[in-house]
């Protein structure tokens, strides 16, 4: 039972420390979808988002204004593209055509953004893997609501190296046809490892084929929460900080399974996952780095930042399992750049750098998030940056991603600006020497020994 503490307790977070469900995403499964007719599959996936989310965002609003819990985005999330478009897609044109089909269904449900413009690939490409792959600049340059993320390694399968070096590629096209909103196309293409079925946060979304014909997943934030119920702790020991941080992400998470339980039965889903993610935002108290700086350190990327941010995130997946049988997707802390205004005083500190931000991937939930970086950068230097990443995510059985923006015409100092939650965000270097002999070698690096466990 919640008592009356705990309900005063729930609207302070909310009004004054930044708490909101930052996402109700519903997963819709495509694959009967699928025809050797490119118009008729068009028209089948337009009608099925269109029919099983048409009230997602009434829902939505109606749950945010009744429990006074703000409700940031709804999304919808669907079978990678890759997977449903095989039959009658023959050309990277044709998955454009696919595009543009999803890009009006959300613009019908007035949602704001949708994830699964995909493939999973991390063993092996097919000719339509590549095909969607090879259509990803203009679909993005196309669309405003599409979102798209390539799976390239997995700890079971290794590193599809070949796939590694045509999203280098791929990322360098879909900057320069963005170029004139400072390549902003780049914000909406994640490349992933060991990436989960059930993530319902952006630009990484799709519905796993593991996952029912339709599924309500709601991410939950709150930084800033966190942050506050540090503040009243300040300079106590281990034991009492852990404890803290658990308990808060356990208060957070139970917001988060309200609302995942009401708008599973308002539009007759079933529920899947609570993701709770301390995903920041650009707002003035609703930073990650803001809770390191509590933590202790001056700036993020200061010596301990990967020891705090490893204590953080675990506290943070002990308290949200406790409150709810099924937390899933990513669950942990976010580490973006541009959507973090404590990360992006840090860059300008001088205190953070890419290769520490990449040793922090090493234990918080993602990976190299949302960092701007010159637009020279060549396309086989963001390669290597994914290959790095990915063998992070490879060896340690975790999820991790990048999501770099080479931001065309624009270099080290200067600044870019993304808007929304997005944010801004400066312009980082990268290490300029060269890796193309490793990354233009063909095949795949295989997976690690401890893989074996069949």
């Amino acid at each position: 039972m919640i008592n009356i503490y705990e309900v005063h307790e729930t609207n302070q977070m909310i009004e004054q420390e930044n708490l909101d469900v930052r996402t109700i995403t519903m997963g819709i499964n495509l694959l009967d979808c699928a025809d050797s007719d490119l118009q008729t599959c068009c028209n089948k996936i337009y009608k099925k988002i269109t029919t099983y989310a048409k009230d997602l965002v009434k829902v939505g609003e109606d749950i945010s204004r009744e429990y006074g819990i703000p409700i940031v985005n709804k999304r919808v999330s669907i079978t990678p593209i890759a997977l449903v478009g095989g039959a009658c897609c023959h050309t990277p044109q044709d998955y454009v055509e696919i595009a543009r089909t999803l890009n009006k269904a959300a613009h019908t449900l007035g949602i704001n953004f949708m994830g699964g413009y995909s493939a999973i690939v991390s063993k092996g490409m097919t000719p339509n893997d590549e095909m969607l792959i090879r259509s990803i600049p203009q679909a993005l340059a196309e669309t405003d609501y599409l979102c798209s993320s390539i799976n390239v390694g997995s700890t079971k399968t290794g590193i599809n190296m070949d796939a590694v070096r045509l999203l280098g590629e791929i990322i360098k096209e879909t900057a320069e046809r963005t170029k004139e909103r400072d390549s902003i196309g780049c914000a909406k293409l994640v490349v992933l490892c060991n990436a989960p079925d059930d993530n319902p946060f952006m630009a990484g979304a799709f519905h796993g084929v593991s996952e029912a014909d339709a599924i309500i997943n709601v991410g939950v934030s709150g930084p800033g929460v966190v942050k506050y119920a540090l503040e009243q702790i300040h300079g106590a020991s281990f034991e009492v900080l852990c404890e803290t941080i658990k308990k808060t992400a356990f208060k957070i998470t139970r917001v988060g399974q309200l609302v995942a339980q009401e708008a599973s039965k308002r539009l007759g889903v079933p529920f899947g996952i609570i993701d709770l993610s301390l995903a920041p935002t650009p707002a003035v108290g609703d930073s990650v780095a803001d809770i390191l700086h509590e933590i202790g350190l001056e700036h993020a990327g200061a010596p301990g930042t990967t020891a705090a941010l490893a204590l953080l995130n675990d506290q943070v997946k002990k308290g949200g399992v406790m409150a709810s049988s099924y937390v899933g997707g990513l669950s942990g802390a976010f580490i973006p750049v541009s959507e973090d205004q404590g990360m992006i005083d840090a860059v300008e500190a001088g205190a953070l750098t890419i290769e520490k931000l990449e040793a922090m991937t090493c234990v918080c939930s993602v990976g190299l998030d949302m960092i701007a970086i010159p637009g020279n950068t060549p396309a086989t230097t963001i390669a290597g940056i994914i290959a790095d990443e990915s063998a992070i995510g490879m060896i340690n059985q975790k999820t991790t991603a990048v999501r770099v923006i080479p931001v065309v015409g624009k270099g080290v100092g200067e600044k870019v600006e993304f808007g929304g939650l997005l944010g801004y965000a400066p312009i980082m270097p990268v290490n300029s020497f060269d890796c193309s002999n490793f990354v233009n070698r063909k095949g795949r690096i295989p997976a690690p020994i401890h893989s074996f466990k069949n």
